[in-house]
């Protein structure tokens, strides 16, 4: 089975919430709930253009710069650990539902023989993928706690997925990303990944591949022929 990629590619780097998984609506749900308790409106395209993709703490300090706000540093880390507790109660309320054909492309992909890495912001990867049976296919996890550990900055920096394909022994130019948000595809477009599959979950395909998708699609299995 061909999984629409270039022959070059040997390995495979995932985003998580929006990609594998259907826990960027919940992430959304927690970030509005957080930020419309601080007295500020919260939309769809505040969550796409300032929090999604990126460290929860650089999604508080970009959402609220772009509000004219200056908080200090331990005001973003309480704000992002309110909303990291409030997803958490989210995620234990409504549970973990994995898209299925991103499971469909991983079974592939997993019975290609390609090694599969997920690379992702949250702090909560490791939960999640459990929760969503998914952990059998991981070979390698780059998540919110080792960018932290690794003082890696995060996407759109391409740094966490360059860190994806190390741990999979594999150059980033062989490596494929699968992005859904804008600053995850900018992420594997600058650090010279292979190819960049969009994935778009919010109305924004032509802004996906302005950002360096080299293909986008609304569900992974799009791609299996």
């Amino acid at each position: 089975m061909s999984l629409g990629l270039p022959d070059k590619i040997t390995a495979l780097l995932f985003d998580l919430d929006g990609v594998l998984t259907s826990t960027a609506v919940l992430h959304r749900q927690a970030w509005r709930q957080t930020f419309e308790a601080m007295g500020q409106s919260f939309s769809e395209q505040d969550y796409l253009a300032y929090v999604d993709g990126k460290p929860r703490y650089d999604g508080v300090r970009s959402f609220l710069t772009s509000r004219g706000l200056t908080p200090s540093e331990d005001e973003i880390r309480r704000i992002g650990d309110q909303k990291n507790d409030l997803v958490n109660e989210i995620i234990d309320k409504e549970g973990i539902t994995p898209y299925p054909a991103s499971v469909s492309y991983l079974k592939a992909a997993r019975e290609a023989g390609l090694p599969i890495g997920v690379v992702t912001s949250s702090a909560n990867a490791m939960r999640v993928l459990r929760s969503g049976n998914l952990l059998d296919y991981v070979d390698a996890l780059v998540d919110g706690n080792v960018i932290t550990a690794s003082n890696l900055r995060g996407k759109p920096a391409p740094d966490s997925f360059v860190e994806g394909a190390r741990r999979l022994k594999t150059a980033p130019e062989n490596a494929a990303v699968f992005e859904d948000a804008l600053a995850g595809v900018q992420a594997g477009h600058d650090g010279g990944f292979g190819f960049v599959v969009g994935v778009d979950r919010g109305h924004q395909r032509d802004a996906l591949k302005s950002h360096g998708a080299d293909v986008v699609v609304d569900e992974l299995d799009e791609l299996l022929s």
